[in-house]
C-alpha cells in the first residue's frame, strides 16, 4: 500500500484528557517531516500519550492527527498497515528466539510464513544478530533484546516506525549498540527519549515538548542557535535548577566573571559546552537526572 505524499506527522490542537482529569496534551500543534524525529521532554510531558495516539492505539479527547496525511480516527484501519510501534515497556519471551519472535510478529501483519523467515533472517543479519537468531532471548544481552524489536520494526518494512523511549535503562555500550540498529532502519523514524545525547546524535529534526504543548521544533543547529558562542557556567547565575545556578556566557565573559570570584567562599563554579540539555533548561523545562 502506497502511503500519501505529505507531512510525516500533523497535529492540530491536539488534546487528550484521562478519566482521572490528568491533561495529558494540551491543544498540541505539531508538524514532523524528517526522516528520523525525536520528541522530547522530561517525564509526564504527553511523549508516550502523543505516540500512542499517533500509532492509533489511544483517542485523542479533542483534535486532529494525521500520519502520511492519514487521519489516525478515521482512517486507523489504513494507516496501521504502513506504520510499525515499539512501545517502552515491551519485553521479549526468555524462550523464544529473536527468529521466532519476528516471525511471529510478521505473520501477524500478514506477511506468509515463507516471506517471514525470509525478512525476519534479512533483518536480524543486518542489524548485528544474524548469529544469535536461533538463541534464547533470556541469554542475550538488554542491548540484544532491544535490538529485536529494532529488527521487528526494520523487518515489517513500515512507512513510519515508532520507538518509544528505544534505550531506556539500558547500559551506554548497550545504547550504542541500539543506535546502530536504529540507523539502519529504511523507514521514517519518530522517536521519544529524555536522553539528551540520544537526541542529538540521531535525530534530523527534534521537538521539544512539556505540559502537553510543543515548547520548540528544528533541527539541532536551529535549537542550538540563541546559544552560539556561549558555553554553560554552573556555580553563579540567574538560572536556578534546584540548588543549582546557572549562566550562559560567552567564553571571555566566564573568565572575566570567575577571576571576579571568591572561590574560598565555598562556591564551586566550573564550565562546559552547551547541549541539547541548556536548550532544554532555557525552554523553562526541569530537567531529571537519567
Amino acid at each position: 500500500m502506497g502511503a500519501k505524499l505529505s507531512n510525516i506527522i500533523e497535529t492540530e490542537k491536539l488534546t487528550k484528557i484521562y478519566n482521572n482529569g490528568v491533561k495529558a496534551l494540551d491543544e498540541l500543534d505539531l508538524t514532523l517531516n524528517s526522516r528520523i524525529s525525536c520528541i522530547i521532554g522530561r517525564n509526564g510531558a504527553g511523549k508516550t500519550t502523543l505516540v500512542k495516539i499517533l500509532s492509533t492505539q489511544l483517542k485523542q479527547t479533542s483534535g486532529n492527527a494525521r500520519v502520511l496525511g492519514y487521519d489516525v480516527v478515521n482512517d486507523r484501519h489504513k494507516l496501521r498497515k504502513i506504520i510499525c510501534s515499539i512501545p517502552q515497556e515491551v519485553k521479549p519471551a526468555g524462550i523464544s528466539s529473536p527468529l521466532e519472535h519476528l516471525v511471529m510478529y510478521l505473520t501477524s501483519r500478514g506477511f506468509s510464513i515463507r516471506e517471514s523467515f525470509n525478512l525476519a533472517r534479512m533483518a536480524l543479519k543486518e542489524i548485528g544478530l544474524g548469529e544469535f537468531m536461533e538463541t534464547p532471548t533470556d541469554e542475550l544481552s538488554g542491548g540484544m533484546k532491544r535490538k529485536i524489536f529494532v529488527a521487528m520494526a526494520l523487518a515489517s518494512q513500515a512507512d513510519v516506525i515508532f520507538l518509544d523511549e528505544p534505550t531506556v535503562g539500558l547500559d551506554p555500550i548497550s545504547r550504542l549498540e541500539v543506535w546502530g540498529a536504529i540507523r539502519k532502519l529504511k523507514g521514517n523514524v519518530i522517536l521519544t527519549t529524555h536522553y539528551m545525547e540520544e537526541a542529538q546524535t540521531l535525530c534530523d529534526q527534534i521537538a521539544i515538548i512539556d505540559k502537553g504543548k510543543a515548547l520548540k521544533v528544528g533541527n539541532l543547529n536551529e535549537l542550538m542557535e540563541p546559544l552560539k558562542g556561549k558555553v554553560r557556567v554552573e556555580g553563579i547565575g540567574e538560572i536556578s535548577i534546584g540548588d543549582l545556578k546557572i549562566s550562559y556566557l560567552t567564553p571571555e565573559e566566564a573568565k572575566e566573571i570567575i577571576s571576579k570570584t571568591n572561590l574560598n567562599n565555598g562556591v564551586k563554579v566550573s564550565v562546559k559546552p552547551v547541549s541539547l540539555e541548556d536548550v532544554l533548561i532555557l525552554s523553562g523545562v526541569e530537567i531529571e537526572e537519567s
